[in-house]
């Protein structure tokens, strides 16, 4: 994603016009990550704080996080116990995971530049991964998979989708750095 630093420079003869000046221009690559979470140990939290921080740190990437945007959602519609919903209350579930699921697209779709799926036992009972994963190669957008499953358990779909596919996180870290270390640094 694109920004710009603008300053604003009031010009003393002509106080009722206001001119701005483009200082520099200000790119901020986004990642979404994308994995399990409705089956995963900690919504999938944890590897996520860790690949957030590696990102910011080494190439001065941002993320949407969906784990922390969910928890955001949870907190705005007092939903704390969503997930007893899904057989106490079947349509209040419904409605409200449709709200994060709108998020999440969004996130994929208008806000990253690239995603970063973790592909493992947890994706499998889950749908989230699965469509952001196809919406993100329909829309053009560059997929880091980290596959954790045999190779032969790698839905052919999923794979298809993927642009790059490695066993582990250390393997994703070089392939990013070398994709986007230099762009770093011409920024």
């Amino acid at each position: 994603m694109v920004a710009y630093d603008i300053s604003y420079i009031a010009l003393s003869r002509l106080d009722t016009y206001q001119c701005y000046v483009i200082k520099e221009k200000i790119t901020t690559v986004i990642a979404y990550l994308s994995g399990g979470m409705e089956n995963a140990n900690n919504d999938g939290a944890d590897w996520r704080r860790e690949i957030t921080v590696w990102l910011r740190d080494n190439l001065g990437h941002s993320v949407v996080d969906p784990v922390i945007e969910s928890n955001k959602l949870i907190t705005e519609n007092d939903a704390k116990d969503f997930r007893k919903w899904k057989e106490s209350d079947p349509d209040r579930f419904r409605n409200f995971i449709r709200l994060a699921i709108k998020i999440d697209l969004d996130g994929v779709v208008n806000k990253a530049d690239y995603v970063i799926c973790l592909w493992d036992e947890s994706v499998l009972k889950g749908g989230g991964s699965h469509g952001e994963i196809t919406l993100a190669y329909y829309n053009h957008k560059p997929i880091f998979l980290v596959n954790q499953l045999p190779l032969s358990d790698l839905s052919g779909w999923i794979m298809s989708c993927a642009t790059e596919i490695v066993t582990d996180f250390d393997r994703l870290k070089k392939i990013l750095h070398n994709k986007y270390s230099n762009a770093k640094n011409r920024s």
